[in-house]
């Protein structure tokens, strides 16, 4: 089930070419950051992309460590991050993909010549194709 929100323990670890951030809870979620603010901003980039790809695989999203139950090394300090997830959904979701595609030359002239917008054309079609435009809205 997902959560609209998630809350989990991180570790950040002070070295001499910077802060690397990790998630004790959540194996392969890494991060770093020259400042503690940038490793922070990036700890909750990486927390909400690996989250919303458990989520998306289906995988159950494990209980988070109490934070004051992590083993720390003298350059460590925990902390706890949250994500909202629905605003990350939102936000990854609606991010643009490049598509290739083609078509007859004598059409891209014409297209050309006025002034098409080619994505919002394509987009516009997706949605007609699909029956997507009562929520056009939403998709934007």
């Amino acid at each position: 089930m997902k959560k609209d929100i998630y809350i989990f323990p991180a570790i950040l670890s002070y070295d001499d070419d910077g802060i690397s951030v990790e998630f004790p809870d959540l194996p392969g979620c890494l991060t770093c950051g020259d400042t503690t603010e940038e490793a922070i901003e990036r700890a909750k980039e990486a927390l909400g992309l690996h989250i919303y790809g458990m989520e998306e695989d289906n995988e159950l999203i494990p209980e988070p460590t109490n934070i004051k139950d992590l083993n720390l090394e003298t350059n460590q300090i925990p902390i706890l991050i949250d994500i909202i997830m629905p605003i990350h959904r939102k936000s990854i979701e609606n991010y643009s993909v490049k598509k290739t595609l083609t078509i007859p030359q004598w059409l891209n002239k014409e297209a050309l010549k006025h002034d098409v917008n080619f994505s919002q054309v394509l987009q516009d079609a997706l949605k007609d194709y699909l029956g997507l435009n009562s929520k056009s809205k939403s998709h934007n």
